[in-house]
């Protein structure tokens, strides 16, 4: 490896420095969770107080005049500049995305950002609604301890595998996810039972591909591979759900939660609100009451945030990869698009990026291969198990 040219590296820095200064996502979190739903139960389910968020703290307006001034036209390499102007125009976006928070405005900021529901997408989410049979489900058995045990071996296994391996943890009680990563830090929903059969696939989800990307993204000479080059977001779910699959069970149920996050970011896109939502995935889809309620309630992050189709999306993307025999183990050097993996290769032909210094735990388990094997055969629709590996 070798270091970026000077204006390159200065550029480089400063935007990972601003990556960090504008957490849209946590910005874009409700909070008040539990309230919501019972003012919606309230209501008759047919109506919800507007949501509430955060106070932010950063000044969004210096951010943004920081962020026109580097001097991205001045890199010295064309295939550093146009990875990191790439990377300025995404940050602005995002400034954008927080300033238009609960404003009408909001949504054509998102959809700028993240895009919109492609109709072979909505189509694919359709069809796995319709198609995909619920499975019998299994009991809520484990709670915040033994979630919590699991992450901390899962951390203490990789700081045995790379000294330098770290990740704050975070437990809220007011979380709008089970478990979520942002900006490197792992936060747990403090009041959140799961199966128990389901504590490695998230895990594995969370850690083993946005916590471990990260810290791979961190040893590499072009630090955006570390807080993510534009775009990554659909790669990043993809593999994380590709994970769940990996680590011995994603449910059927799950893969219905994804493909319902398409179909109420498309309806939300076009104008309805949470009720009209949560009426059509409960009572037409037959989606438990907590789950429709949190996939319309997400739908309508900060006036409607497109960023839910990714996850069905991304890994629809990553399976078409997978089954062209495109290579696995690169997937890991950071953070980057799939578009990307042509200049993935360049940077690293360059000196400017290296192999991944970790892979996730669950490549080293004894049905590791065989199940990515699988993954290179099978259909979205039906990546999926019936009950949890033995």
């Amino acid at each position: 490896m070798r270091p970026l040219p000077p204006i390159a590296a200065r550029v480089d820095a400063a935007l990972a420095r601003m990556d960090g200064e504008v957490d849209w996502l946590l910005a874009l979190s409700p909070i008040g969770n539990d309230a919501l739903w019972e003012a919606f139960q309230d209501s008759g389910r047919t109506q919800i107080p507007p949501l509430q968020y955060i106070d932010l703290e950063t000044d969004l307006a210096a951010a943004r005049a920081r962020l026109q001034a580097l001097p991205v036209q001045d890199i010295e390499s064309p295939l550093l500049s146009g990875l990191l102007a790439e990377k300025q125009r995404e940050l602005e976006r995002q400034i954008e995305l927080v300033r238009l928070r609960g404003t009408d405005g909001f949504i054509n900021a998102s959809l700028d950002l993240f895009g919109g529901v492609e109709p072979r997408l909505l189509k694919l989410a359709n069809q796995i609604l319709e198609e995909v049979e619920l499975g019998e489900g299994l009991q809520a058995d484990a709670g915040i301890d033994e979630v919590m045990a699991a992450v901390e071996d899962e951390l203490a296994w990789y700081a045995g595998q790379s000294s330098d391996f770290h990740a704050d943890v975070v437990v809220d009680t007011d979380l709008n996810s089970l478990m979520m990563v942002s900006h490197g830090t792992f936060y747990i929903d403090g009041n959140l039972r799961i199966p128990r059969a389901r504590i490695q696939p998230l895990i594995q989800h969370e850690i083993g591909t946005h916590v471990v990307t990260r810290h791979n993204g961190r040893r590499q000479p072009l630090k955006q591979l570390e807080v993510g080059l534009a775009q990554y977001d659909p790669l990043q779910e993809g593999l994380g759900v590709l994970a769940e699959y990996m680590a011995g069970y994603l449910p059927a149920e799950r893969l219905r939660v994804l493909a319902a996050r398409v179909v109420a970011t498309d309806m939300a896109i076009h104008g309805e609100g949470v009720p009209a939502i949560f009426d059509l995935l409960h009572n037409t889809h037959g989606m438990p009451t907590d789950d429709a309620f949190d996939v319309a309630v997400r739908a309508l992050r900060g006036g409607g945030l497109t960023k839910d189709a990714v996850y069905l999306g991304g890994l629809r993307d990553l399976l078409d990869y997978l089954h062209d025999g495109g290579a696995f183990e690169p997937l890991f050097i950071g953070k980057f698009a799939l578009s990307h993996r042509v200049v993935l290769d360049q940077l690293v032909e360059a000196g400017w990026a290296c192999a991944p210094d970790l892979l996730p735990r669950y490549t080293t388990w004894p049905d590791a291969e065989a199940r990515l094997v699988r993954c290179r055969k099978l259909p979205v629709n039906q990546l999926f198990q019936k009950e949890p590996a033995a």
